[in-house]
């Protein structure tokens, strides 16, 4: 058992990290982060466990699902506190993903005076890039602004349409 000053209450780990205790409590029951009980059965944290909150919320605030955020912090060693070396291999494993969203957020600013790109803000129809809901047979969404292919997939789709004809 760690030492007692190396130990969090939950009201400590909240003031912390500025999370309420009722998310603590929550990133424990999904297994994101462990408390220990005390002889009073009160929740007891690591001081490491603010490293891993800090993780979880930049996860998070990168778009990053919460089970995608429990995989990465799998991969961190349990015998140990994470050093800097396992936090930069872990945060590398992001780097795609965040450029990934850096792209699509890039082009909805770019984009977001025009055409949204059909499928948002319960368009129908849209004469401008989806005359006649072309893009309704790519599925759901904005089709169109979160995929690069989707404008040449409706021309053909609209080809072969006219082939059949």
């Amino acid at each position: 058992m760690p030492a007692k000053t190396d130990l969090l209450t939950i009201g400590e780990l909240s003031k912390r990290c500025g999370l309420a205790t009722s998310a603590l409590r929550f990133y424990e029951s999904e297994g994101l982060i462990k408390a220990e009980r005390d002889s009073g059965g009160r929740r007891r944290f690591m001081r490491s466990t603010l490293r891993r909150v800090a993780f979880i919320q930049a996860g998070q605030r990168v778009g990053l699902s919460l089970d995608e955020i429990r995989a990465a912090l799998a991969t961190l060693p349990e015998n140990r506190t994470p050093n800097r070396a396992d936090w930069t291999l872990l945060s590398q494993s992001w780097r795609s993903r965040l450029n990934e969203r850096i792209y699509d957020l890039e082009r909805l600013r770019d984009e977001l005076t025009g055409c949204i790109g059909c499928g948002c803000l319960s368009l129908q129809r849209c004469r401008l890039y989806n005359p006649g809901d072309a893009a309704a047979v790519l599925g759901q969404g904005a089709r169109y602004l979160f995929d690069d292919k989707a404008s040449e997939r409706v021309r053909s789709s609209l080809a072969a349409e006219r082939n059949r004809s």
